[in-house]
């Protein structure tokens, strides 16, 4: 009787699967495999808020697969000693497993192919698992990668994802597998208190009542901070709860200007991927180093992280990133700028520090992200500075998103509540909020000056 493993990833979920499917259609038998990476949780990037919704995602892939005549094999330790262990005690020939784009991930595989070709076995690496094109599907001429979005975006649109796979109708598994128990999310200390549910019938969930309904208005009102007028769907693309292609394919389903934009938001993520697969170390490493000298402030840091910048939209998302490990896309992008080159601070500080805390927080998109607004990256105006008070008047007019979070200024009334500096003094003195920690002016003229642009 043939055996394979499915090695799960970053693709926790039965429905269209690559990985589980070619595994399923292989092997008479099939061992999926989840590996509590030691790496990870040495480097950090196991924090809080995605150790719960991961246990999430594990409990529900269990119970999807228990459902189908199996069951999660769960193991900690080493990702490669674990899966040869395994495939060496179930007598399987091939492991699975979804490809990856982060130096991490191509030396986990590197690593697993050789430890796998000394035991008699072999690895199959499935391109198209946590993206909907695999990165270098489509590639400029005489170049490995797209360095600007726009011209990846127009070979992008004209290819097609892969067609979704079915979810397998059963995945029987060999007897005797030791396992240990899913995690618990009541079990993870420090989560932050809004933190959604993770798993696949979840995002699931959510991709069928926003493709219903939400979607439609998605280009009229996805920068609208207090409408939270997006999908929410990061967090589930991030553990592959929800398929990439899959979403690609509903979406242009339903069609209209509101899905081609999502559409185009879903691209901007492959475009990540398939810059950090060419160029692994932009996860640290400038990527158009302009030689900035970052400044240290410890002060200004210190109050960007905790939401008491003094600007109250920036505060806002800082808040709403503490309470819920997730942030509007457009408070990141405010967020992002204010540090960056409002206070001149390293991109690398503000992206460890988004790290610690969003649950949709992955190399490409995460660092990636950073870099296009720290001018570092793919952004081919590289010294725009986003004016916190004139992004609040088109984003939050009526100061909606920033009482919602501070609710210092819960009083304040309409747009005002943008400049409570302006309040009159008695006023003013009635309000727990900070001083503003440095001018708007002040802070892009020393931006400017350091990229040698005054």
């Amino acid at each position: 009787m043939s055996v394979a493993v499915c090695l799960f990833t970053s693709d926790l979920r039965l429905h269209d699967n690559p990985a589980l499917h070619a595994a399923v259609r292989a092997a008479d038998e099939v061992v999926p495999l989840f590996v509590s990476d030691d790496a990870l949780a040495r480097t950090g990037f196991a924090a809080p808020n995605r150790r719960a919704f991961l246990a999430d995602c594990l409990t529900g892939l269990d119970e999807g697969l228990r459902a189908r005549g199996g069951g999660l094999v769960v193991r900690a330790g080493d990702a490669v000693r674990e899966a040869v262990r395994v495939a060496a005690y179930a007598g399987a020939d091939e492991v699975h497993v979804a490809a990856g784009v982060s130096a991490y991930a191509g030396r986990r595989e590197t690593r697993l192919r050789e430890a796998l070709a000394a035991d008699g076995r072999r690895l199959t690496v499935h391109d198209a698992s946590v993206t909907a094109l695999a990165p270098g599907a489509v590639t400029p001429r005489g170049r490995d990668h797209f360095a600007v979005f726009t011209p990846y975006f127009r070979r992008w649109h004209a290819a097609s994802p892969r067609t979704p796979l079915p979810a397998p109708r059963r995945v029987p598994v060999p007897p005797g597998l030791r396992s240990d128990a899913p995690p618990a999310r009541a079990a993870v200390p420090g989560v932050s208190p809004g933190l959604a549910r993770g798993g696949e019938k979840e995002g699931r969930r959510r991709v069928t009542a926003w493709l219903r309904g939400g979607v439609t208005a998605y280009a009229d009102r996805h920068d609208d901070l207090a409408g939270d007028a997006t999908s929410r769907l990061s967090p589930h693309l991030h553990f592959g709860t929800v398929s990439a292609a899959e979403l690609v394919h509903r979406a242009r389903a339903v069609g209209g200007a509101g899905a081609d934009a999502f559409v185009r938001q879903l691209a901007w993520r492959d475009f990540h991927h398939q810059v950090l697969a060419a160029r692994p170390d932009a996860a640290h490493a400038d990527y158009r180093p302009h030689g900035d000298r970052w400044r240290r402030d410890r002060a200004g840091t210190a109050a960007w992280r905790a939401g008491r910048t003094g600007y109250p939209i920036v505060d806002a998302a800082m808040r709403q990133l503490a309470h819920e490990g997730w942030m509007h896309n457009r408070g990141r992008l405010l967020a992002a700028s204010f540090l960056t080159k409002t206070l001149y601070v390293d991109w690398r500080v503000g992206a460890a520090h988004f790290l610690d805390l969003l649950v949709d927080g992955d190399v490409a998109n995460n660092q990636l992200n950073w870099q296009w607004v720290a001018g570092t990256g793919t952004d081919t105006r590289p010294n725009r500075v986003l004016n916190p008070l004139a992004q609040a008047r088109r984003y939050d007019p009526q100061g909606a998103y920033v009482r919602r979070w501070v609710p210092e200024l819960a009083g304040v009334a309409g747009a005002a509540v943008h400049r409570p500096w302006t309040l009159p003094a008695g006023e003013r003195e009635g309000l727990d909020y900070p001083e503003r920690v440095v001018g708007l002016e002040e802070g892009a003229d020393r931006f400017l000056r350091a990229r040698g642009k005054r």
